[in-house]
This record gives C-alpha cells, sequence and structure tokens, in this order.
C-alpha cells in the first residue's frame, strides 16, 4: 500500500516540479505547491526545507518508518 502511495506523490510532485521547471526558486515550488497539492504556506516551505535538507535517502527511511508505525500525520501540525 505504501508503495502505490510513494508512487502517487512521486508522479504528482514531478508534474508539479515539471510545471515550474527545474531552475525554479523556492519562493515558486512553494507556491505550486499550495496551488497544485493544497499545502499550506507553511507546510510548503517546510517540506521544501526537508527535501533540502534530508534528500531520498533519510526521507526514503522516514517514510518507511512511519508507515510501519501507521503515524499518518505527525507532530509538527502541518
Amino acid at each position: 500500500m505504501s508503495e502505490l502511495v510513494t508512487d502517487t506523490l512521486h508522479s504528482e510532485y514531478d508534474a508539479i516540479i515539471a510545471s515550474v521547471g527545474d531552475g525554479a526558486t523556492d519562493d515558486q515550488v512553494i507556491a505550486a505547491l499550495v496551488h497544485d497539492a493544497d499545502w499550506t504556506v507553511d507546510g510548503a516551505r517546510e517540506i521544501v526545507l526537508l527535501a533540502q535538507s534530508y534528500g531520498t535517502s533519510i526521507l526514503r527511511n522516514a517514510l518507511a518508518l512511519a508507515a510501519a508505525m501507521n503515524i499518518e500525520d505527525g507532530s509538527s501540525g502541518l
């Protein structure tokens, strides 16, 4: 199940990044996340920061652990 969700999200975010272009600024990515993925501005900023800070290797492991622990929404309040 989590693999299907991951594949779906990957496709969704690939499309969002394609729409703003590879050289997009953080603000452009944040605006696209707010518009196209229903993030709040604060949530979009946080997700961009997480991606830039940790990359796929750490976040992939965090996703797998959260799924195993049945944690859908964490304690950050986003």
